[in-house]
């Protein structure tokens, strides 16, 4: 919280009782929420961390308005932090002492559906849950997926990059991304709604926008790549003997099925066992296996692709990569696999209070990462529960560290020092697909050099001159 604080000290130069005067004569009085007025739920995210008091929260319904909104506070060189649906885990969206907060969730609904050049438009605030029916009512298929998809919205998905269970085949936020509409930091709107694939008229100028946090830009609307419409997937959970049989069978499955492999969830035991602890949640392989792997391969016609998938495993099983697995029968069945990778929710709560890792590496180093990180758990913290999963086909681990002693502001940064230490020493990223927000700005440098660091700051005072937008976010 003190790095929130702090930040502020360098940006608040206006008089806010000026600021809230001009807010409420460019939006109206009723549209600028004071004290009380401010629900709880927008001073903190899933990350647990609790910001501090905002000056007042903005809830617009337009572009123009966000517009308006940032015009009057740059003008006074007020802090402004955005929000979207407040599930990050990086405290990247958390408020700072007195800032206006500009939360976008009244900015909601899909604005087209463009069959011919398969994209969809929508305004930022959209839930990415929302946009997913509306790209499969219309026949396509919306490829971002998260287990937050009901909660978050699809403009703090670009503006994190977010990953998700689909990178592997589709990629990631930015690969689905064709155009922005941005407000900058005086008000400045940028309405580059681009829907071709190919535009080569200078630089490609969103990509300043996604995966910077709201720090260079407020996000508005977005148009985005649309895929062709999937109607089901051929879906197995299968236990292997250790992580070099995981890359194995990624890669000849890759290969064998013609890139259709979609998703690659892998859980080491120590997930699994606590997976299955949650109501509700059945085990369908025996809880005593080193590493299980939840594949699904997604198609148009996925029973045409059953006898394919069968022989992967089969030949998997041969060479003795799969030790045991079970293939979905029905829908049902696959969501009871799916199950056991979205129960993060719910063991988040029962190990609370947690410090989760999302951090990623060249795949050959994963296993290797792994056996580190456990090491330091027995031999510097063995009273505390960690369990490993990720998307491993795209090289990113998650780690679930908890429930945390009463000290833990101490203990986590411990925590923190170690497994960083780690990550910059196997050459991988601190933040894989959640952003660096407060939390992992302390260690930006083990994943990105001076020199890096250096031009991140000249962007940041090119775009936002005055540091109004997101302040103590990603950089100081």
């Amino acid at each position: 919280m003190s790095e929130l604080r702090n930040a502020e000290i360098d940006v608040i130069h206006g008089n806010a009782d000026e600021v809230l005067a001009a807010l409420q004569n460019e939006l109206g009085v009723s549209e600028v929420l004071l004290g009380d007025a401010i629900s709880d739920k927008y001073l903190k995210d899933w990350s647990g961390e609790r910001g501090l008091m905002p000056l007042a929260l903005l809830l617009p319904r337009s572009t123009n308005e966000v517009s308006k909104a940032l015009a009057v506070c740059h003008s006074h060189q007020w802090p402004v932090v955005p929000q979207g649906g407040l599930t990050g885990l990086a405290g990247g969206a958390v408020p700072s002492e007195s800032a206006v907060v500009i939360s976008l969730e009244r900015m909601c609904g899909v604005e087209e559906v463009d069959s011919a050049s398969a994209t969809i438009t929508l305004l930022a605030g959209t839930p990415l849950q929302a946009a997913q029916e509306a790209a499969q009512e219309a026949g396509f298929f919306f490829a971002l997926d998260l287990g937050a998809r009901g909660s978050c919205q699809v403009g703090g998905n670009i503006a994190t990059n977010a990953g998700g269970n689909r990178v592997i085949r589709y990629g990631m936020a930015r690969d689905l991304v064709l155009g922005l509409e941005v407000v900058l930091a005086d008000g400045t709107v940028l309405p580059m709604l681009n829907k071709m694939v190919k535009n080569n008229a200078g630089p490609d100028l969103k990509g300043l926008f996604i995966g910077t946090e709201g720090t260079m830009g407020i996000i508005t609307r977005a148009v985005l790549r649309l895929h062709a419409e999937v109607t089901g997937a051929n879906t197995a959970l299968i236990a292997l003997p250790d992580f070099d049989a995981v890359v194995k069978l990624l890669r000849y499955a890759q290969k064998r099925l013609s890139g259709l492999v979609s998703a690659y969830e892998v859980m080491w035991a120590d997930y699994y066992q606590s997976a299955i602890t949650v109501d509700g949640i059945r085990a369908p392989l025996a809880a005593d296996y080193p590493v299980y792997v939840l594949m699904d391969m997604q198609s148009a016609e996925p029973e045409e692709n059953t006898e394919r998938f069968y022989t992967v495993l089969e030949h998997a099983m041969e060479e003795g990569w799969v030790l045991d697995a079970v293939i979905a029968q029905s829908h049902s069945d696959a969501e009871d696999f799916w199950a056991l990778r979205d129960s993060i929710a719910e063991m988040l709560n029962s190990y609370a209070p947690t410090i989760n890792f999302d951090v990623s590496f060249p795949i050959s180093k994963i296993g290797e990462c792994v056996e580190r990180l456990r090491r330091v758990m027995v031999d510097e913290f063995p009273d505390i529960h960690a369990m490993y999963f990720g998307h491993v086909g795209d090289g990113n681990l998650h780690i679930v560290v908890g429930p945390l002693p009463d000290d833990n502001q101490q203990t986590e940064r411990a925590l923190e020092d170690a497994f960083y230490d780690i990550t910059r020493d196997l050459g991988g990223s601190v933040s894989a697909e959640h952003g660096i927000g407060t939390h992992k700005k302390p260690y930006l440098a083990h994943s990105r050099n001076r020199a890096e660091i250096n031009l991140i700051k000249r962007m940041k005072q090119a775009l936002d001159p005055q540091g109004i937008l997101n302040p103590g976010k990603i950089i100081d």
